[in-house]
């Protein structure tokens, strides 16, 4: 009796931090908003970008990205203008967990205020935090909130990177700024820096909207699970379902820019050649120097060895068709 009661209690516990109802989407909501993705989700609906892809796509340049979506009609993903940077020689990459908020309004946030104490949360800046998981970047909308409105310090932010091991994408303002970039891989992305506090107990200005909801960031819609990669200044926001050929791509444009490079520094083709189409023989000199290269030990290229001898075998059977 005193196990299943422990058991019990044990449940009571857990349950209301497992299914989660104040401001957040259904499991059914997220998986009609994101068709396009085939692959693993996590328990709540949201895409699950595999880890492979994620590590890979720290190497993959804002342009090469860019370049990706753009052929695929995704032209509004890119985020710019972020005046405070934390760690901004480092890369940020991650799954997106998304969350809202908007300026206060009494009658409103009483009432998801009451249905969050239910189910056992605590002050709303954290109820999105509370779920993040590894690999995840906390994403959020605070409409630029400036004075008074950091809901973000160095205690929260700490919570943050040890749930999420990243940053954090914000518009909005962090305050203990100091302490953040003590932090060592918080790499991230904010709209402003003040002093100033947020105090939910006698100066509320923010309410949390939503969790895990599509979300504004700048002029993007950015949705829960996509693959966030912030470097150089800018961020952009890679739909799950094109990850893996976003990254496909760049190791193979990473390949043909290293041959271009050598071939023009030997004298062997010219410029104009290297940046135009090439013909069949350029191909050939291409993948044979490809096939070279991945067995010389000596020589360092940009690409993992197992990708390599994927984009080997798949060239030799298009020059075969």
């Amino acid at each position: 009796m005193k196990k299943v009661f422990t058991l019990l209690l044990l449940s009571s516990f857990f349950i209301p931090f497992s299914n989660i109802q104040a401001q957040q989407i259904s499991k059914e909501e997220l998986v009609f908003l994101t068709p396009e993705w085939k692959g693993d989700r996590f328990p709540d609906g949201r895409p699950k970008v595999p880890d492979d892809i994620l590590k890979r796509m720290k190497a993959v340049s804002m342009e090469e990205a860019w370049a990706t979506m753009g052929g695929a009609q995704f032209n509004y993903q890119l985020a710019e203008d972020w005046p405070v940077r934390i760690n901004p020689d480092s890369v940020l990459v991650g799954r997106a967990f998304t969350t809202t908020f908007m300026p206060y309004r009494p009658d409103m946030w009483k009432v998801i205020d009451e249905r969050g104490k239910k189910e056992g949360r605590r002050n709303q800046n954290v109820w999105g935090v509370e779920q993040l998981q590894k690999g995840d970047v906390y994403v959020a909308d605070q409409f630029g909130l400036h004075k008074n409105g950091p809901t973000i310090g160095d205690r929260v932010a700490a919570d943050i990177y040890r749930r999420s091991g990243n940053g954090i994408v914000y518009d909005g303002a962090i305050r203990d700024i100091e302490g953040l970039k003590e932090m060592g891989r918080f790499t991230s992305y904010v709209t402003s820096y003040s002093p100033s506090y947020h105090n939910p107990r006698n100066d509320l200005n923010t309410m949390i909207m939503g969790i895990n909801k599509p979300v504004r960031i700048r002029q993007v819609t950015v949705m829960p699970g996509d693959v966030v990669l912030g470097k150089e200044g800018v961020v952009i926001f890679i739909p799950p379902h094109l990850a893996e050929r976003v990254v496909k791509a760049s190791e193979k444009t990473r390949l043909e820019d290293m041959f271009a490079h050598i071939r023009t520094a030997e004298g062997k083709y010219t410029a104009g050649q290297m940046d135009a189409s090439w013909p069949a023989a350029i191909q050939k000199d291409y993948l044979d120097w490809l096939k070279a290269s991945v067995k010389d030990k000596k020589l360092k290229l940009p690409v993992a060895k197992a990708q390599v001898e994927e984009i080997i075998a798949a060239s030799s059977v298009n020059n075969v068709n």
